[in-house]
C-alpha cells in the first residue's frame, strides 16, 4: 500500500442500511457489505467509507448514537465487523467509518444520566443544557432552529415533573449536542477514536466537522432568507438555462461571520489533538471533514498540515454542469487546497443530497435537504439526467485529488422521486409537517440482480424503502458486461485514472483549435487530454486515440452533455 494513499484514492461511500441485506430482514447489514466486497474490488475503488452502524435507535438512520463502541443488532455484531474489515484489507480496500461527535443520541447513557441529574450537575455539563428565557423559562435560550426545522431546544421536565431545562440539539430532538469545552467529553472521543483504531480502521470521516463549538454565550442568530444560492466556488452558478437547481443552497452553510454554531475556530484544536492521535498509529489513518462552510479558503482551514487529510468539496458538489462555473470551481479548489499541502476532494452525490443523475438536470432550484418528491418542478427525464451524470463523473475522475463516489451512482441511479408519503423516514419530513421531502430518495436500497427477489438486495423480507421499476433494468447484473453500461463507464475509468496516474498529475487547461464553444471544457492532466461538452451542440475532437467516451460520438464528434479521454 502507498505512501499517503488518501491524495489520490478513490473512496466509495457505502450506506450499510441500503447496500445488502444479508439476513433478510430488509435492512442491509455488514454481512451483506462482505458478501459484496468483490464487487467493489472489481469497480476498482481504493477505500470504502461506511456511514453509521453503531448502536442507535436510528430515529436518524444511525447518526444518532447510543453507543460509539458497538454494532446496531440491525447491522450484525462487532465480529461481523472484524470479519468485513478483514475481507476488505484481503482485497486491497481500505476501511472508512463514520464518526458523529456534534452530538450523541437521546438514549445514551450519559444523556439519560443527564436527565435524571439535577441542573448544573456533572452529567448535565456533558451536553448543552441551559435554563429558559421568560419569567417562567418557558421560552428556548436563545432562537436557534434546528437543521431539520423548528427550534433547536427542547424542554424537559425535571425529576419532580416540573417544568426544567433546556436542552440544544442542532438537528433531530432526540440528538442531544455535545459541549466540547468540556474536557470530559474530549476524552471520550479519545478513548472511542482509539477503540476504532485499535480494531484496524484506517481512517474517519467526521459528521459535522464544522460544529462541536459554539459561540460564547450562545447568542440570538437568524439565518439569512432562503432563495438565493451560494453557488460553485463561492457564488458561481450558470445561466437559469444551465439547470438552475443544480447550485445548492446548503441549510448548514456557513456565509461571511455566519452562524454561532457552525464553523467556530475551536474545531480545529480539536482536529489537531485527534491528527496526533492517528499519527502515532502506523498505516496512514486518515480524517475526513464533512464541513459546509464557504469559501474555500476557509474550507481548507480544515485541511492544514496538522489537522485532518481531507475535506468534502462541497462546492465542487454545487457546481452545475456549466463549462464557466466548472472551471473557476477546479482552479478555486486547487489553489485553495494546495496552498495548505492538501489534496483537493470531488464528489457529485452522497447520502445527503439529490443523486446526480437527477440533480444536474434539474431546471428549477432544489435547496439542499429538501428532497425531491411528488410535488417537485422542473424534474428530468432519466435519460437525459444520466447522460449528463455520466458526463459529469467522466471530468470529476480526470481530475487530480481524490475523488468520493456513492453507492448506486456507477449504476446510473436517480433520485426516487414516486416515494409513498407512508414510506418516509428522514426527521426533516416530519419536522417541516411533510412540507420537505428530506433525503430518503437518495437512500433506496440497491439493485443487484435484476431477477431476483428485491432486485438482489435481500432474498426475503421487504425493504426498508420500496424500490421503484427502474431497479430491474439498472441491476449490476443487468449492467455487467455492457459496453454501454453506466457500469462499465465507471470501471474503465477508474482504471485509466490508476494507469495514467491522473490522481497524482497536474491540471492544464487547454482550448481546442477550431472550437470556439463557451460550453466546451478542455484541460490536460499527464499524457490525457479531458474535453466535456457542457452545451447542446457536437464539437470537433481533436486526433488521438479516444481512451473513453461517456456516451456515443456523433461521427467522430463530441455531442453536447458528453466527456471524452483521448491520448493525448
Amino acid at each position: 500500500m502507498t505512501s499517503e494513499w488518501w491524495r489520490t484514492a478513490t473512496i466509495y461511500q457505502i450506506y450499510p442500511r441500503s447496500f445488502a441485506d444479508a439476513n433478510g430482514d430488509g435492512m442491509g447489514d455488514l454481512a451483506g457489505i462482505t458478501a459484496h466486497l468483490a464487487d467493489l474490488q472489481e469497480l476498482g475503488i481504493d477505500a470504502i467509507w461506511l456511514s453509521p452502524f453503531y448502536t442507535s435507535p436510528q430515529r436518524d438512520a444511525g447518526y444518532d448514537v447510543a453507543d460509539y463502541c458497538d454494532v446496531d443488532p440491525l447491522f450484525g455484531t462487532l465480529a461481523d465487523f472484524d470479519a468485513m474489515l478483514a475481507e476488505a484489507h484481503a482485497r486491497g480496500i481500505r476501511v472508512i467509518v463514520d464518526l458523529v461527535p456534534n452530538h450523541s443520541s437521546d438514549e445514551h447513557e450519559w444523556f439519560q444520566a443527564a436527565l435524571a441529574a439535577a441542573p448544573g450537575s456533572a452529567e448535565r455539563a456533558r451536553y448543552l443544557f441551559r435554563d429558559g428565557r421568560g419569567p417562567a423559562g418557558d421560552e428556548p435560550p436563545n432562537n436557534w432552529e434546528s437543521v431539520f426545522g423548528g427550534p433547536a431546544w427542547t424542554r424537559i421536565a425535571e425529576a419532580d415533573g416540573t417544568p426544567g431545562q433546556w436542552y440544544l440539539h442542532l438537528f433531530d430532538s432526540s440528538q442531544p449536542d455535545f459541549d466540547w469545552t468540556n474536557e470530559e467529553v474530549r476524552e471520550e472521543f479519545r478513548r472511542i477514536l482509539r477503540f476504532w483504531l485499535d480494531r484496524g480502521v484506517d481512517g474517519f470521516r467526521v459528521d459535522v466537522a464544522h460544529g462541536m463549538i459554539k459561540a460564547d454565550g450562545l447568542p440570538d442568530y437568524t439565518p439569512p432568507a432562503e432563495g438565493g444560492s451560494m453557488g460553485g466556488a463561492g457564488g458561481v452558478a450558470g445561466d437559469a438555462g444551465d439547470a438552475a437547481g443544480v447550485a445548492l443552497e446548503p441549510e448548514i452553510s456557513d456565509e461571511g461571520d455566519g452562524a454561532p454554531y457552525w464553523g467556530q475556530d475551536g474545531v480545529h484544536e480539536i482536529y489537531r489533538d485527534w491528527r496526533t492521535l492517528l499519527d502515532e498509529y502506523a498505516g496512514e489513518r486518515i480524517l475526513a471533514a464533512e464541513a459546509w462552510v464557504d469559501p474555500l479558503p476557509r474550507v481548507a482551514k480544515w485541511v492544514r498540515p496538522d489537522e485532518m487529510h481531507q475535506a468534502f468539496n462541497f462546492a465542487y458538489l454545487e457546481t452545475p454542469w456549466n463549462a464557466a462555473a466548472l472551471r473557476t470551481v477546479v482552479d478555486a479548489s486547487l489553489e485553495a487546497f494546495g496552498a495548505v499541502g492538501a489534496p483537493s476532494t470531488w464528489v457529485l452525490s452522497n447520502h445527503d443530497v439529490v443523486r446526480h443523475a437527477t440533480r444536474l438536470a434539474l431546471t428549477e432550484a432544489n435547496p439542499q435537504g429538501h428532497g425531491l418528491g411528488a410535488r417537485s418542478k422542473g424534474l428530468p427525464e432519466y435519460a437525459a439526467g444520466v447522460r449528463r451524470a455520466r458526463a459529469a463523473t467522466a471530468f470529476m475522475l480526470a481530475l487530480p485529488g481524490s475523488s468520493y463516489l456513492y453507492q448506486g451512482e456507477e449504476l446510473g441511479l436517480p433520485e426516487v422521486i414516486d416515494l409513498p408519503d407512508e414510506a418516509r423516514q428522514d426527521p426533516t419530513w416530519f419536522r417541516t409537517d411533510r412540507e420537505r421531502y428530506g433525503r430518503d430518495g437518495c437512500r433506496v436500497p440497491l439493485p443487484w440482480n435484476a431477477d431476483a427477489a428485491n432486485y438482489g438486495f435481500g432474498e426475503t423480507g421487504t425493504p426498508w424503502l420500496p424500490q421503484p421499476e427502474l431497479w430491474g433494468t439498472l441491476a449490476r447484473d443487468a449492467q455487467r458486461g455492457d459496453p454501454d453500461s453506466t457500469l462499465e463507464l465507471y470501471r474503465a475509468a477508474l482504471r485509466l485514472r490508476r494507469e495514467h496516474a491522473l490522481g497524482a498529475g497536474r491540471l492544464e487547461w487547454t482550448e481546442l483549435d477550431g472550437v470556439d464553444d463557451p460550453s466546451v471544457l478542455a484541460f490536460r492532466n499527464g499524457d490525457v487530454l479531458v474535453v466535456a461538452n457542457t452545451g447542446s451542440d457536437a464539437v470537433a475532437l481533436p486526433a488521438g486515440e479516444l481512451l473513453l467516451a461517456s456516451g456515443p460520438l456523433d461521427a467522430g464528434a463530441l455531442p453536447g452533455d458528453t466527456t471524452a479521454w483521448i491520448a493525448a
